[in-house]
């Protein structure tokens, strides 16, 4: 492992992820709980639709962002893309904000404490 950062979790053991699309440069939102059984995301919104970019079928416009559940299992672990290519990172929050994955470089792997 080349390096390792622990991020607080906001409340109910909750993180959200945003980042910008490399092809629409449209913002994407997700919020996800950690529990026993992994990662799970439990809200996902984005400002329009586009390549690769669907909203779920029970999407609901709320303040000019189309939001909706995701209907997804747990998951141990999240690959976040670093392909330098969108001009900002992935920001992370808990209690508070990080950005990771700006420039290009490996993936970045999420995945909760043991």
């Amino acid at each position: 492992m080349a390096g390792a950062m622990a991020i607080a979790l906001g409340p109910g053991n909750g993180f959200s992820l945003a980042w910008t699309h490399s092809v629409e440069k449209t913002e994407w939102r997700e919020d996800w709980r950690v529990t026993d059984a992994g990662l799970v995301p439990v809200r996902a919104a984005v400002k329009g639709s586009g390549a690769g970019m669907e909203p779920g079928p029970d999407a609901r416009l709320q303040d000019g962002w189309l939001v909706w559940q995701p209907k997804a299992p747990p998951v141990r672990e999240l690959a976040l893309a670093a392909s330098g290519a969108t001009g900002a990172g992935w920001r992370i929050c808990g209690v508070d904000c990080v950005t990771l994955g700006a420039d290009a470089g490996a993936p970045l792997l999420l995945r909760p404490c043991p």
